[in-house]
C-alpha cells in the first residue's frame, strides 16, 4: 500500500509546504519591518497624540505640602516603614550599623557621626537633615545625592516618607 514513492511524495509535500510558509514569513517581515536594530534608519511617525497638560506630573510634586503632611503624619506607620531601614541603620545613640545610627537624625548636621566614614556626597547636598532634605533623600538616595554609599532604592510613596520622618522625630532629640 505505502511504497517508497508514496513516502517520498508525502515528505516532498511537507517540505514544499514548509518552504512556502518560510518564504511567506520572510516576505511579511520585509514588508512590515519597523526597524530598530538595523542602523540609524529614520521612520515617519504614524500618529502623534497632543496632550494639553504635559507638565502636570511635575506640578503635582511641587504642590505637595510637606508641612501639612508632617502635621497629619502617623509615627506608628512610620515605625513599620522603618523595618526597611533596620538592615543597615540602628536607632541607639552611637551604635552604627552598615549605615550611621539614626538616633536624633531629624535636624542633625549631615555627616556629623564620629567614627562613620561618609561618602562626602551628602555634605554637598545639605547641611542639616531637616524634613525637606530627608523627604527628598528618602525618595531616591542616589538621585538626590549622587555618589552616596547608601544602596537603598528609596521610598516611592510620599506618605511612607512623611510617616518615617515623623517616626524619626520621636526618636532622640
Amino acid at each position: 500500500m505505502f511504497d517508497t514513492m508514496t513516502m517520498t511524495k508525502i515528505l516532498g509535500g511537507f517540505c514544499g509546504a514548509l518552504l512556502i510558509f518560510l518564504l511567506g514569513n520572510w516576505a511579511a517581515e520585509s514588508l512590515y519591518h519597523m526597524g530598530g536594530a538595523h542602523g540609524d534608519e529614520e521612520h515617519a511617525q504614524g500618529y502623534h497624540i497632543e496632550v494639553d497638560d504635559a507638565g502636570g506630573a511635575g506640578e503635582e510634586e511641587e504642590a505637595f505640602d510637606l508641612v501639612a503632611a508632617l502635621a497629619a503624619a502617623d509615627p506608628a506607620k512610620g515605625e513599620k516603614v522603618f523595618g526597611k531601614c533596620k538592615a543597615c541603620h540602628k536607632l541607639e545613640d552611637g551604635a552604627n550599623g552598615t549605615g550611621p545610627h539614626l538616633y536624633g537624625v531629624v535636624d542633625r548636621a549631615v555627616g556629623s557621626i564620629d567614627g562613620f566614614g561618609y561618602s562626602g556626597a551628602l555634605v554637598a547636598v545639605a547641611d542639616v537633615w531637616d524634613a525637606e532634605h530627608l523627604f527628598g533623600f528618602l525618595e531616591n538616595p542616589k538621585g538626590y545625592a549622587p555618589g552616596t554609599k547608601m544602596g537603598f532604592a528609596g521610598l516611592k510613596k510620599a506618605d511612607d516618607r512623611v510617616n518615617l520622618i515623623a517616626y524619626l522625630k520621636t526618636i532622640g532629640g
